[in-house]
């Protein structure tokens, strides 16, 4: 697996630092995750094929059990809000010059400078100040966002995972690692570079208003239409050819076709089209676009996605067995040494406490009275029976 070798700590945390501790795991790392010692579940859901080890970072006996797991560590996941992990005695400057080959890898919704660095927040505020959630919604509606996906995990931890993978790879020219510094709210509006670049030619993608534009539902030819079963279609008929079939396929005259990038022509169309979309279902309109380049797709909910044809070919998810529900395959696909979910079990909080700390030699009188002393923590292992 790619990065079979690469030691992990993952500082427990809510959704994006956790997924991007779970992807480091699904390709091949070790990832040890710290958990505190008053949770009584473990607060993150993403936990398959990681350790838990239970440490009172308030305690200054847990924070060098901390420490020790760093010295051999390659990469540091800190959930916590800028200064926290100073005020535990585990900033960068201190766990850097401990391992200098350490990469701290920060993971905020505001950053680690600035006004809002130590406010309180979720996705739809990281969203809200970085410009995008103004564009996000129905047109002569509230903006609204895509649940929690694009700033938690889009702008947090795919950006977060970029920075790491960035600097394990300087740090094979110069030996060193570095602070990583990730976030939220700059990584999504890093990725909505495509809607400022396209103002240079002129396509209209989204207009200042939102819902007009091409691509946030004001194109006809770019959204989601009703089916007869209170089903729906999804088209991205864009190019001229693809718009060409889909008027084809819905029995509309092709002299449609001149009137395409005519925004004053859009509601109208928009509404023809939808009229025809619901003379037949879903599963209908379906078989109709199966055989050409239409780009018009069955919008399939999160539990018929797995059954799709392609998706069971491309192994796109797979079966956890123990809540019997489909869970989707780490992506990208490597042909040489790809990733693997392995086992769906999700640790307990500090499962392998005991386990972690015989790796770190510790003797039995020193584990005796870190756990006598409240450093550490050793759970009972639940029966999965």
């Amino acid at each position: 697996m790619a990065l079979r070798g690469i030691k992990v700590i993952e500082m427990a945390g809510l959704a994006p630092v956790p997924f991007a501790g779970l992807l480091l795991a699904d390709f091949g790392a070790s990832v040890i995750r710290v958990d505190k010692p008053n949770e009584l579940v473990p607060i993150n859901l993403m936990g398959r094929k990681k350790r838990s080890i239970c440490i009172d970072v308030k305690n200054p006996n847990g924070v060098g059990v901390v420490k020790k797991l760093c010295r051999s560590a390659d990469i540091l996941l800190d959930s916590y809000r800028p200064g926290i992990m100073e005020k535990f005695g585990m900033g960068p400057d201190i766990l850097c010059s401990i391992n200098p080959r350490l990469i701290y890898a920060r993971l905020t919704g505001f950053g680690q400078k600035g006004p809002l660095s130590s406010r309180a927040g979720h996705d739809i505020n990281y969203l809200a100040i970085s410009g995008i959630l103004s564009a996000l919604g129905k047109a002569n509606d509230n903006p609204f966002p895509p649940i929690n996906l694009l700033a938690d995990f889009a702008g947090g931890s795919l950006m977060c995972l970029l920075g790491i993978l960035m600097a394990l790879m300087e740090r094979e020219k110069s030996g060193f690692g570095q602070v990583v510094d990730a976030s939220m709210t700059q990584g999504v509006a890093y990725l909505s570079t495509f809607l400022t670049d396209v103002k240079r030619i002129h396509l209209p993608v989204r207009k200042e208003k939102r819902g007009y534009g091409m691509l946030d539902g004001g194109a006809p030819f770019y959204t989601t239409y009703e089916t007869s079963d209170g089903e729906f279609m999804a088209v991205g008929a864009i190019e001229p050819q693809f718009y060409r079939a889909l008027l084809d396929k819905l029995g509309l005259d092709n002299s449609l076709l001149a009137e395409q990038m005519d925004m004053t022509k859009w509601e109208s169309t928009k509404e023809m089209i939808a009229r025809v979309f619901l003379t037949k279902t879903r599963e209908d309109w379906t078989k109709i676009f199966s055989d050409i380049d239409a780009c018009v797709e069955p919008v399939l909910s999160m539990k018929e996605a797995p059954q799709h044809p392609h998706n069971r070919h491309t192994k796109t998810f797979s079966l956890d067995p123990e809540i019997q529900e489909f869970v989707p395959n780490p992506a990208p696909v490597l042909s040489r040494t790809p990733a693997s979910i392995g086992s769906f079990d999700q640790p307990d909080i500090g499962q392998n406490t005991m386990e972690i700390l015989n790796e770190l030699q510790y003797t039995e009188e020193e584990i005796s009275k870190l756990i006598i002393d409240g450093a550490v923590k050793q759970n009972e292992i639940k029966s999965k029976i």
